[in-house]
């Protein structure tokens, strides 16, 4: 496989290429519609490390029992705003967008509501389900936690996991205000994103297994926690996506967690997931905050910025990759390419490449 084996697919093409792998593999269909939404999203905004690169481990940890093809998702309301949903060893798509939908329907009546999700695993870009909240109106937080591979802030071995934070608010615009972060310095995906490009890594963000600073991404053995000098306030937020995605849903902490990438694809991982949705309509009101998002973004984007910069709000960077990616489609990794090959072979598939 040559690094410069890249190709080209449309949006529509990725999606129709994801749902027929994972029906060929024996997925439900609610599996097939929710895994492709997750990753669509990552591809279509740019974060192209939780996009549809993640398709060939998703259909091997299906084939292998990992993750239960048809789960039977069953919610126990613990109180008026709260519960906890037992997602079966699903796809981390389908718990978590079932878990947000639960979340929601309970925000309408109480104003704020949590689901804290059991048994589920790797869920893809967490700003996925934080903008389908703000596209129905309402704020939310999501986060996960997952095995580990951040160290400590001044740590020499592997604690966390990358534990991603995901927080949303409707604009008043068409696109919402959203955070979409990893806890560490950059995903893990990332890294092997960049192994599959032949790309270096920034410096600071990744160590070996002594703990020494490397940019070789072939030779990370973990990550740093994001904040450089300051990485105590990264491991902290880990911190924070560890107790909502563990401690409060009785799962897995990261050192216990399974590793994402095997070898065993026939345990499930027994992961945490929390969702917190707001409905505006609980505190000023949605008109209200729609007014005062609008004047608080006219405010950040006017701000003044370094000579060559741009300020931009948080999302801005993918609402802007997206409308050029409807337009020229997506540009797939060497790894990625090769692994839809594969899939295309096993499971007599077309190929979704455009040359």
């Amino acid at each position: 496989m040559s690094r410069n084996d890249h190709r080209r697919a449309t949006i529509s093409a990725l999606k129709d290429f994801c749902e027929a792998a994972f029906a060929a593999v024996g997925a439900g269909r609610e599996t097939a519609v929710a895994a492709t939404r997750s990753m669509i999203h990552g591809s279509l905004h740019g974060v192209d490390s939780h996009g549809v690169r993640l398709l060939p481990h998703y259909v091997t940890a299906l084939a292998g029992g990992r993750l239960a093809k048809n789960p039977c998702m069953q919610f126990r309301q613990i109180k008026p705003g709260s519960g906890l949903l037992d997602a079966s060893h699903a796809q981390g798509a389908v718990a978590t967008f079932h878990a947000l939908d639960l979340a929601i329907g309970m925000a309408r009546q109480t104003g704020i509501a949590g689901v804290g999700i059991q048994n589920s695993s790797h869920f893809g870009p967490a700003g996925a389900y934080a903008k389908a909240a703000a596209d129905q109106g309402f704020v939310a937080l999501v986060v996960a936690n997952s095995d580990s591979f951040v160290r400590l802030h001044d740590g020499a071995a592997r604690f966390h996991g990358t534990n991603p934070i995901a927080f949303s608010a409707p604009s008043g615009g068409e696109n919402p205000w959203l955070l979409d972060m990893a806890t560490s310095a950059v995903p893990f995906n990332r890294v092997e994103l960049y192994q599959s490009l032949g790309v270096d890594l920034p410096p600071g963000v990744a160590s070996d297994a002594q703990g020494a600073e490397v940019t070789d991404p072939m030779q990370a053995e973990m990550l740093a926690p994001v904040g450089g000098a300051f990485g105590f306030k990264g491991a902290a937020l880990a911190g924070l996506a560890e107790i909502l995605s563990a401690a409060m849903t009785g799962m897995r902490f990261g050192p216990e967690v399974a590793p994402m990438g095997g070898p065993d694809y026939a345990v499930p991982r027994e992961m945490g997931a929390f969702v917190l949705v707001m409905d505006p309509d609980g505190f000023v009101g949605a008109a209200l905050m729609a007014a005062g998002m609008r004047r608080y973004l006219d405010q950040l984007r006017a701000s003044p910025a370094r000579p060559g910069c741009r300020v931009m709000a948080p999302g801005d960077r993918e609402w802007a990759e997206a409308a050029r990616r409807k337009v020229k489609g997506v540009t797939l990794d060497p790894v990625t390419v090769t692994g839809f090959s594969g899939l295309a072979v096993a499971f007599g598939l077309d190929l979704p490449f455009q040359d």
